[in-house]
């Protein structure tokens, strides 16, 4: 046997067995970390999966389907305008006010037709950061200062990061734009309002199925808590209109699915049984059928297969190491707060750091940070986790080194950390409790 070549798995096997050997498992900190691990992969499941996940990936699936690639590069290409690709990424990616993982499958559906690193990456960050009911809850919670700091840095944020990526990768760049070609739309693709009129119908649902509790029991944004799933009903029926008239699908089909869903919404209370019977429906109604549905389902399939066995993976990770919402993993909030309890370079590095590799569901961030405000956490380091955390996470980091590759997904992390400390020192020098 050559040992040359077996070096690796044989590290491995070593690597495992010493690990196993001195497993501390009578160690309750451990059997604890271990606990909350499932904890919030179940919490993820049940939270995110089925409501934030799947939507994403359908609308991803259309993305990659139905919008041509010469409409992506004209917009957000190489060769495209900066202050129309970096407008449209940012606004495009806070209009969806979705979490770092939910942006996951729209990230790489437009990176994948064509689109610009800059761009990309301006929508991949602002996505989760520029979360307009996120804002606002953070101004009347945590501080109208930190709420417009917030909406600032994440704007800025967006678009100087899109163009330090740009840069760093010019040369990638200047090759990927010799590669574009212009294409020009055939007479026979389907008008581009049929295909917006689908795309924000889907979009519609993505962001009213996931509209959270406001802390007020009055008001606009309770109204539209309050009656989510009669607005999602709503968007619903509009929906099969667009699978009939839009993508052709026979009629029946469309029938039969939405006669079942609004039998099983009157006989069952739980609303998430007739949005997973729909989900289920559509899944069957598009494999069945041929050309554009079938691509649709394809598409949306393949993303959910790159995607979905990394999140977990990272999910996993995230709460071993830090807990679920509401505990604590392995490294306790104590140790968060004793580290970030001034204004010091290091207290808003370590927040921003710390920010990153957690898990933060959209809006969940606010009332984490405002324990840990009262823990004693200083205002810099909590802007800094606010610029980080929502953006990044340990699974996020998974799915985009797998989509542009290690070394970009590396740099785009550490601008990340770094603007977010820098930011978080500027902010506390002029602000304090």
């Amino acid at each position: 046997m050559n040992w040359k070549n077996e070096k690796k798995p044989l590290l491995w096997i070593i690597i495992l067995f010493i690990s196993a050997y001195f497993l501390p498992v009578e160690k309750p900190q451990l059997l604890n970390a271990v606990n909350e691990s499932l904890v919030l992969l179940k919490w993820y499941a049940r939270e995110h999966v089925l409501l934030c996940l799947v939507p994403a990936f359908f609308i991803a699936g259309v993305i990659s389907v139905f919008i041509s690639q010469s409409a992506v590069i004209k917009y957000l290409g190489v060769q495209a305008k900066k202050w129309i690709a970096y407008l449209v990424a940012s606004l495009s990616g806070s209009i969806l006010a979705v979490c770092s993982c939910t942006i996951l499958p729209l990230f790489a559906s437009i990176y994948q037709r064509g689109a610009g690193l800059g761009p990309a990456v301006a929508f991949l960050y602002s996505g989760p950061a520029i979360n307009i009911l996120a804002i606002i809850l953070t101004a009347r919670i945590l501080g109208f200062e930190l709420g417009i700091a917030r909406i600032i840095g994440a704007i800025v944020f967006s678009i100087v990061i899109g163009l330090l990526m740009h840069l760093f990768f010019i040369k990638e760049e200047r090759e990927k734009e010799k590669s574009q070609v212009i294409l020009h739309d055939s007479g026979n693709e389907r008008p581009l309002w049929k295909t917006a009129f689908h795309f924000f119908i889907l979009v519609a649902i993505l962001i009213f199925v996931n509209w959270g509790k406001p802390a007020e029991s009055t008001g606009l944004w309770n109204f539209i808590w309050s009656n989510k799933w009669f607005i999602t009903a709503g968007f619903g029926v509009l929906f099969a209109f667009s699978l009939v008239y839009v993508l052709n699908i026979k009629i029946f089909h469309v029938l039969l699915l939405s006669i079942i869903t609004i039998v099983t919404a009157l006989l069952v209370s739980q609303p998430l049984v007739p949005f997973l019977i729909a989900v289920i429906g559509l899944t069957i109604i598009l494999s069945i059928n041929k050309g554009d549905a079938a691509e649709w389902m394809e598409s949306s399939w393949g993303f959910a297969k790159q995607i979905l066995p990394l999140l977990a993976m990272g999910v996993l990770v995230a709460g071993f190491l830090l807990g679920s919402p509401g505990s604590e993993g392995l490294i306790s909030s104590k140790w968060i707060i004793m580290f970030v309890g001034d204004n010091s370079f290091f207290a808003n590095f370590f927040a921003s750091v710390v920010g990153a590799f957690m898990y933060f569901a959209t809006l969940t961030e606010i009332p984490i940070l405002q324990g840990l405000i009262a823990g004693g956490m200083a205002k810099g380091p909590a802007l800094a986790l606010l610029l980080a955390g929502p953006a990044l996470s340990l699974p996020n980091m998974l799915v985009i080194n797998k989509i542009m590759g290690l070394k970009k997904t590396v740099v785009f992390i550490s601008l990340v950390v770094i603007m977010s400390t820098l930011t978080g020192m500027l902010f506390g020098m002029w602000f304090s409790y």
